[in-house]
């Protein structure tokens, strides 16, 4: 009698060999943004392009189509049971997602796609540097345009943005975001008019003094040790933009970027991939190179980033513990500083050109001006050429700000050259998700934050790895935040956390 679980079995190991290619490749573009020599571009794109069409050919090949029908009905696409427990219901139905995904892609497209997007990259760091944004301009402009041969080959029911948001977040769509977007807006422009109108800002001027990079970087990785990062299984490199690459749990790889004089880059940057970086420590290496391996989602993922820099990093319970560590480190600097007014420098909210380094309450406008933009490119409300102006002009509306330049303004961001377009709305709901995870986890762990203060980070991480982590793609974002919160998404739980913290600091109380 043949066994009716040998045909998953083969499927997974045919899984992981796909999984080993594309793994070469991220340790390709790990390297690329990192220590690759300059000349090495072109070649470097090579590469990447052929490995990538390597592991989708062999993804969406008649054995992988083959292996996947004996359990999923032909006509309803449903797993069916067989047998089967939840877990590998779940690795059938997601790997049959990417593969019907993938196979709407065919190999000439993913390797012209892989191939200029790695160009696209470095023009980019270029660009910004010699801030020249119409030296990027004619990568960019064919970037764009592979997008719109994606979203056709993809399809979509209503605005063409929803093929792409589906690559980062399933299920996510314009229609969907743009209420909750406008209810977190008008929630964040409310407390922002209560910070402008407060009497006497926090004088952040202390973070911008002269601070050492190594220093910097030291205290970083001491940031990392205390929050479980494993150094065996890892480590910390400096890239033009702070990224997180995994190639399996035991092998994690973050950077970040380090600046003379401004110390809250790299500390928070540091702790932001951090946060990254223990997701994918915590996913089961049993089930590396299946969807149980990978993260949720980029929304789910992004979550536990900024968990990490904000609820926890820009918290006075974390300081408690850490500030007197720092002031070891730079004791010129900051030995006649009090916590509180370090802590209240760090909250400090100014609307500012850089995403990256923006505050709490203004950052997520900094991903409604993106939003609103890629959503105008791809609907071809605005063209490519016509983007800085555009941004300058958002930035305005948003934050009254306008970049100078555009290096601090549409070149700041590594996204649009990577070809990673609906990626920007995964950070605001990162920050949704982020604020009730960490409000379950204070719940189920009541002396959470006096461990905090005592520098016990574990906990925390142990309560992330138990409740999401664990999971990889076995439910859905929407189902993994109900399972552990019993609620649905909403903007209520992250505007009340910032009214609460900015109007201890700030003064003020809005009440509801």
């Amino acid at each position: 009698m043949p066994n009716p679980t040998q045909p998953l079995a083969t499927l997974k190991s045919r899984l992981l060999e796909i999984q080993h290619l594309k793994d070469a490749a991220a340790l390709l573009s790990w390297d690329q943004e990192t220590y690759m020599p300059a000349g090495g571009g072109q070649t470097r794109a090579e590469q990447l392009a052929t490995l990538q069409t390597l592991a989708h050919d062999k993804f969406v090949s008649p054995e992988i189509e083959d292996l996947l029908s004996h359990h999923i009905d032909p006509t309803t696409r449903l797993v069916q049971a067989n047998g089967l427990d939840d877990a590998s219901k779940a690795l059938l139905r997601e790997t049959w997602r990417d593969f019907s995904r993938a196979k709407k892609l065919p190999s000439d497209f993913v390797n012209r796609r892989e191939r200029e997007c790695s160009l696209a990259q470095q023009v980019w760091a270029e660009a910004r540097r010699r801030d020249d944004f119409m030296h990027f301009l004619p990568y960019l402009q064919r970037v764009v345009a592979l997008k719109f041969e994606e979203i056709d080959y993809m399809g979509y029911d209503n605005s063409p943005y929803d093929a792409l948001l589906d690559t980062y977040d399933p299920g996510a769509t314009v229609a969907q975001l743009q209420p909750l977007f406008a209810t977190l807006r008008h929630g964040l422009l409310e407390l922002l008019k209560h910070v402008r109108e407060a009497a006497s800002p926090p004088d952040d001027r202390i973070l911008f003094q002269t601070y050492d990079e190594q220093q910097q970087l030291a205290f970083g990785k001491l940031a990392l040790h205390g929050m479980g990062y494993d150094f065996n299984r890892g480590r910390l490199d400096l890239s033009a933009h702070p990224f997180t690459t995994s190639f399996h749990p035991t092998d994690v790889r973050v950077t970040t970027r380090v600046f003379e004089k401004d110390l809250p880059s790299c500390l928070f940057s540091c702790i932001h991939e951090g946060g990254h970086g223990l997701y994918e420590q915590g996913l089961p290496q049993e089930q590396y190179g299946t969807p149980l391996g990978e993260a949720i989602s980029l929304g789910i993922h992004e979550s536990q980033s900024r968990l990490w820099e904000n609820n926890v990093g820009r918290s006075k319970a974390f300081w408690t513990h850490f500030f007197p560590l720092l002031r070891q480190y730079f004791p010129s600097q900051l030995g006649a500083i009090s916590l509180d007014v370090f802590h209240a420098a760090l909250n400090r909210v100014k609307p500012s050109l850089i995403r990256v380094e923006a505050d709490e309450v203004t950052y997520n406008l900094h991903i409604m001006v993106r939003f609103e933009i890629e959503l105008a490119l791809i609907e071809k409300r605005v063209a490519v050429k016509d983007l800085p102006d555009l941004w300058r002009e958002k930035m305005q509306e948003y934050l009254g700000v306008t970049p100078e330049r555009d290096a601090e303004g549409v070149l700041q961001d590594v996204h649009w050259s990577l070809g990673a377009l609906g990626y920007f709305p995964t950070y605001t709901l990162g920050n949704l998700y982020a604020s009730m995870f960490f409000r379950q986890a204070c719940q189920d762990v009541p002396a959470l934050e006096t461990e905090i203060q005592q520098g016990h980070l574990l906990s925390l991480k142990d309560w992330l790895n138990h409740n999401i982590h664990q999971y990889g793609r076995q439910y859905s974002s929407t189902d993994l935040l109900h399972r552990i919160t019993g609620r649905v998404l909403s903007v209520e739980p992250f505007l009340s956390y910032l009214r609460t913290k900015i109007g201890d600091i700030y003064g003020f109380s809005i009440t509801r």
